[in-house]
């Protein structure tokens, strides 16, 4: 009797802790778990659209994207549009309330690049009273909007807003700052990480705390430790801190509240691909982090990646989840990764649940200056949820003989042989990829049974790096200083021919695009995933211009520079050649299938329960069989048993049984859901809504938000 008391004691905590969607993945917890059951797997085959609302922004012809996901309070649902406008709509009908546009204030900001930017969630906050706020960041803003009318609250910050580029220890108003994930909430205070750029000219990505009410930053963390503070004595340069960026927190923030712990994770110090100018392990970069919510004092820290070369950052937050081993209860914390490997610690102390070890990797690199961390940290379980090598056998084997013969070639010609061998002059295959492996949606975790679910991709990537000469040469021209600076500042994302690579639009015909002067503009300003180079003087963006817009007129001219400075901290004598997945020459995966997975791990034992799958490559006819598909955003859990995602490239929404991966219901939505579901119950009626904004990997881009229930009252 005692035993069904308990269980059921704990059935209702989690049913009033987690029947709602009033934050960012639905918890301080960050598990995206909902305690809701009128759903279950004996009628989920019933879902239907309960309504859709469209935000008639989506911006076709440069993808755009939604991958919000929203909050629900008080029956009134709060997301953000393509083009970062904050909307409320009411959650039972999708009628709109009200729209905010970022935009209106700040017409005449030349930093205004972040039209097309991501926001992944929005945070909710109220007095108890009149005084209800919603929270989010465009740009390099981050906005209090009163949740009742839309409008701004000028008594925070300045004007209703705080400037992302303040408060970091050092200037950084020229370099790009945003936070594509929303802040977290302890008592009064909201906790942010931020997104920086990623090359060499980037900002810290200190983490942050602001008072609530006001925006008055209480205090900074400095994932780049200053002198005196702990972890500075291990950067070899002692000036590090004033010129590295990265390190920064953008993938969110999990809470325990009852203690008073704040956990992030960071990404990698920059420059990504070269790290000859930060020599050491880079500590606190690439590592969850355990502070004092009220004070910023680091508790405990792991790194997961020594001095990182391949952009391998901690993509997401940790679940924080109770699990049983030896018949003892352990308050934990899960750290997910782009390479594979589940990661377990205590929440309190740091010490792994599961045994660490560090394991000898390969040290050759053929890049000068460059020196690679001997060891990395292996954990003995769970295994790893996907593959962590390309030999000859995992080649895609579906592939034409001719192409086939031309993928095992160039592998062959690739280093190739660890997951942890360098970027190279040769090149050399990235796998697990550059987008995981685990990414920015996090895992799912099940209170009930303890079992953590991952989505995963599966996609090999080639990073070839390449010799820069940053000196001019005598009499140099506008033209051959336009090809040297976009090779130093451009190469990278758009490829040494100009047309694009990974995500990164080409740049071929780009003068019928744009002007001398609005090219001007968007290098001052950037776009979506592209940062602004106001770091680059007006003579060097000349330049650029007359190289890639093919000005003949001003090609021929002298090239003169007096603002160049002879030490520059931020020139690398190597870039790479663009983001490049291994494909074949018909745009192929050159990797076999699964190319996105589901996996559900028990972590009460660290094994796995069962694996598939998720979605299906619509370009690539292949045969009968599940192909698995690139996928970005992730699932929630439900009481009812199910497990919803959309996420994959194919567009389409699923439910799974949670227990057995078995696949029960699924549905074409108007456009890919690159983001998480939200389910929410009211009026007596579960809905499960997902936006569904496409545009990432080339698929079509949407404005809409869906929300699916079942029919009748």
């Amino acid at each position: 009797m005692a035993l069904v008391t308990a269980l059921f004691a704990i059935s209702c905590n989690n049913k009033e802790k987690y029947s709602s969607w009033e934050q960012y993945k639905g918890s301080d917890e960050n598990i995206q778990y909902s305690s809701l059951a009128q759903v279950n797997t004996g009628n989920v085959k019933q879902l239907q659209v309960a309504w859709t609302y469209h935000t008639h922004d989506a911006d076709t012809v440069n993808h755009s994207q939604i991958q919000c996901n929203p909050i629900i309070i008080d029956g009134v649902l709060y997301g953000t549009s393509p083009k970062m406008k904050l909307f409320a709509i009411d959650a039972e009908t999708g009628k709109e309330h009200w729209q905010f546009n970022p935009f209106d204030s700040l017409a005449k900001d030349k930093r205004m690049f972040f039209i097309l930017n991501n926001c992944r969630g929005v945070m909710y906050w109220s007095d108890g009273g009149g005084d209800k706020r919603i929270y989010y960041t465009a740009g390099p803003y981050l906005y209090s909007v009163n949740a009742t009318t839309g409008k701004l609250v000028k008594s925070f910050g300045e004007n209703g807003k705080i400037d992302l580029h303040d408060g970091l220890g050092r200037d950084v108003k020229d370099l790009f700052v945003t936070a594509t994930s929303p802040p977290i909430r302890y008592n009064d205070i909201m906790i942010m990480g931020s997104r920086v750029d990623e090359s060499a000219h980037s900002a810290p990505g200190h983490v942050r705390a602001y008072d609530i009410r006001t925006g008055k930053q209480l205090w900074i963390f400095h994932t780049l430790p200053h002198p005196g503070e702990p972890g500075y004595e291990q950067w070899k340069d002692p000036n590090a801190y004033k010129f590295i960026g990265g390190a920064n927190v953008w993938g969110g923030l999990s809470l325990d509240k009852k203690r008073g712990i704040v956990y992030g994770c960071t990404g990698s110090a920059t420059y990504d691909w070269y790290g000859g100018k930060r020599i050491g392990n880079d500590v606190y970069a690439d590592c969850l982090l355990a502070l004092d919510a009220a004070t910023g004092k680091l508790l405990w820290h792991f790194q997961d990646v020594h001095h990182d070369v391949w952009d391998r950052d901690i993509p997401s937050a940790p679940a924080l989840v109770t699990i049983k081993k030896n018949g003892q209860d352990i308050d934990a914390v899960a750290l997910t990764t782009k390479t594979g490997f589940v990661f377990v610690f205590d929440r309190v102390t740091g010490k792994p649940v599961y045994d660490i070890v560090e394991k000898k990797v390969p040290i050759y690199t053929d890049l000068a200056g460059e020196e690679l961390s001997p060891t990395q940290p292996y954990p003995t379980l769970p295994a790893p949820f996907m593959r962590q090598l390309v030999t000859e056998k995992d080649i895609n084997p579906y592939l034409p003989d001719s192409s086939l013969r031309d993928v095992k070639k160039r592998w062959a010609s690739y280093r190739h042989d660890h997951m942890y061998n360098a970027p190279s002059l040769q090149g050399t295959v990235v796998f697990p990829g550059l987008d995981g492996g685990a990414e920015w949606g996090g895992p799912s975790w099940d209170p009930e049974t303890g079992i953590l679910y991952i989505n995963a991709n599966e996609m090999a990537w080639i990073i070839q790096s390449v010799a820069l000469d940053n000196k001019a040469v005598a009499n140099e021209t506008n033209e051959q200083a336009g090809v040297r600076l976009f090779r130093a500042n451009c190469m990278s994302c758009h490829g040494t021919d100009r047309k694009g690579s990974g995500n990164f639009p080409s740049l071929i015909d780009v003068n019928k695009k744009y002007s001398a002067k609005a090219f001007d503009t968007l290098l001052q300003s950037g776009r979506r995933m592209m940062p602004a180079f106001r770091q680059i003087s007006a003579v060097e963006r000349q330049a650029i211009a007359s190289f890639i817009l093919d000005i003949k007129g001003l090609k021929p001219k002298p090239f003169i520079d007096t603002t160049s400075k002879k030490d520059d901290p931020y020139k690398m004598p190597y870039s790479i050649v663009g983001y490049n997945k291994f494909l074949s020459k018909e745009g192929y995966p050159a990797l076999a299938p699964p190319w996105g997975t589901l996996n559900a791990i028990d972590l009460n034992t660290g094994k796995y329960v069962w694996k598939k799958p998720l979605g299906n490559d619509p370009e690539f006819p292949h045969g009968k069989e599940q192909s698995g598909a690139e996928n970005y955003g992730a699932s929630v859990i439900t009481k009812g048993g199910l497990l919803f995602i959309a996420a994959s490239k194919d567009g389409k929404f699923r439910a799974f049984n949670k227990k057995t991966g078995e696949l029960l219901w699924e549905v074409k939505l108007p456009a890919p859901g690159y983001a998480t579901p939200s389910i929410y119950q009211l009026n007596g009626k579960q809905y499960i809504v997902i936006a569904c904004g496409g545009g990432k990997m080339g698929t079509k881009a949407g404005d809409s938000y869906v929300a699916f229930a079942l029919p009748g009252k």
